[in-house]
């Protein structure tokens, strides 16, 4: 999987988050990060915002904690601080000088969330079991690389054709069903087994190889991070169409808010978030 051999051309992104906690959890154990970072420099970027990869990548994901008492907030918290470390770090190796394919990087950063979150839960009580999804997506001037966990999804609505696209997989096996197509979308948004995770980060999962891939990116396609609370209320299809929508009611209107509100209006049995990148 490695990356097409292209000269880097900077882009324009813009971004927005919002997080609810829904209408019946009584704290919120999503959450979400935007980072931009060269060799210099790492800023965490707020709610929404805009800028260019002439000479900063960025970094966007979602989580989606889980456990008892608040160990589920834990583990999202501790997934994206992990993040803020580690990815500049490998920024600045690859800028000396020593190489790393993106599946290395991703894979060591997965693996080292899944490591902390282990050996947190089997140190204190209250902490045991705790796991975490993760999707996250990382921009540079042409290419932007995405590891996913659990799920949370990464959704792609390409400018040229319109047609959105799910990049990543549910790590569930009424996924596997849907993608296989045993089963339809209105027969896996309804199924009574469809949040039970076959893999995520911590908790007693021994597997925690992340999905990766890439896409070379053009001005105009956007991207949705989001948590399984945000899917509970809009089909695929409806999503695309609230993007191109919403995107495109211009400055001073949040797209992912107006997503989340409706989404909890609609449905709000749990968390939910979303985090909608478009580059420009």
């Amino acid at each position: 999987m490695n990356a097409p051999n292209l000269s880097p051309t900077a882009v324009g992104l813009e971004w927005f988050g919002e997080t609810h906690r829904g209408k019946v959890r009584t704290n919120n154990e999503d959450a979400f990060l935007g980072l931009c970072f060269n060799v210099q420099e790492i800023h965490r970027l707020g709610k929404f915002g805009e800028g260019s990869t002439a000479n900063m990548d960025f970094v966007f994901a979602v989580s989606d904690g889980m456990g008892g008492a608040k160990a589920g907030e834990y583990a999202s918290r501790i997934a994206t601080t992990k993040i803020s470390a580690h990815l500049p770090r490998s920024f600045k190796r690859s800028a000396e000088g020593v190489a790393a394919a993106f599946e290395d990087v991703l894979t060591e950063l997965y693996d080292d969330i899944h490591s902390a979150l282990t050996y947190v839960g089997s140190s204190y009580e209250e902490c045991a079991g705790m796991e975490t999804t993760l999707s996250l997506c990382w921009f540079t001037p042409r290419i932007m690389y995405f590891a996913h966990i659990g799920d949370s999804r990464i959704y792609y609505l390409p400018a040229r054709s319109g047609e959105i696209r799910r990049l990543s997989e549910d790590d569930t096996h009424v996924d596997w069903l849907f993608r296989t197509g045993q089963i339809n979308e209105r027969e896996a948004r309804t199924h009574p087994r469809r949040s039970v995770l076959q893999k995520a980060l911590g908790g007693t999962n021994q597997f925690v190889d992340p999905q990766l891939g890439a896409v070379v990116h053009e001005r105009g396609d956007i991207f949705l991070l989001c948590t399984d609370g945000l899917v509970d209320a809009h089909y695929d299809e409806q999503l695309a169409e609230r993007l191109v929508e919403t995107t495109a009611r211009g400055q001073g209107f949040n797209p992912a808010r107006h997503l989340v509100e409706e989404a909890v209006e609609k449905a709000g049995r749990d968390n939910t978030t979303a985090l909608i990148i478009r580059v420009v």
